[in-house]
């Protein structure tokens, strides 16, 4: 899938692959997750200052944890205090859930690029979005059926707000699709 979005006023675009893993050595993971999901979206933005700056915010809903969609961090090195699982100039979102201790499993996951808004100085926390697609997989035994990427709507993000605002209380989220860090 191809999205293109403007920020900062520059135009960009997102390509997103969501594919099955035929080869789980290849991106570091046990054999088990041969059959799972791969997804990876790119940035292509003529990015050239902190002003240029996006991240991922990823919600996810699993069937195999109560509460619905909740923040998809990545916790690699320490605990997640911001909403952004990649952050960067042109950051890629790439994700793999795999398991093996549950014979039905359902993941939907809600991914959205967003840009810091307001000025740099002082430290500004707010998140404003720019686009999202949705993606998952059904497991039912061995059978693992897969499904988007699909293109997300403002609304879709506008009723994450809640959540978002209540897990990061530093952190304000500007509803609907945002073109630019300083204007509403």
């Amino acid at each position: 899938m191809e999205s293109h979005y403007r920020w900062n006023d520059r135009e960009g675009r997102v390509d997103v692959e969501i594919r099955t893993n035929e080869d789980p050595a290849a991106v570091s993971c046990p054999e088990y997750a041969r059959g799972f999901p791969v997804c990876r979206a790119t940035i292509d933005h003529p990015a050239i200052g902190y002003g240029d700056m996006l991240g991922w915010v990823q919600m996810v809903d699993r069937s195999d944890l109560e509460g619905g969609f909740r923040i998809d961090g990545l916790e690699l090195l320490t605990e997640v205090t911001h909403p952004f699982a990649y952050f960067g100039t042109a950051p890629t979102l790439f994700d793999l859930p795999h398991t093996d201790e549950l014979p039905t499993w359902d993941f939907l996951a809600h991914s959205f690029l967003c840009g810091r808004g307001g000025t740099l100085h002082p430290r500004r926390f707010e998140v404003r979005a720019v686009l999202g697609f949705s993606w998952g997989f059904s497991k039912r035994g061995s059978r693992i059926e897969l499904f988007g990427p699909e293109p997300l709507a403002a609304e879709d993000w506008n009723g994450h707000l809640p959540y978002l605002e209540r897990e990061f209380g530093l952190w304000r989220f500007a509803p609907g699709w945002q073109e630019h860090p300083l204007r509403p």
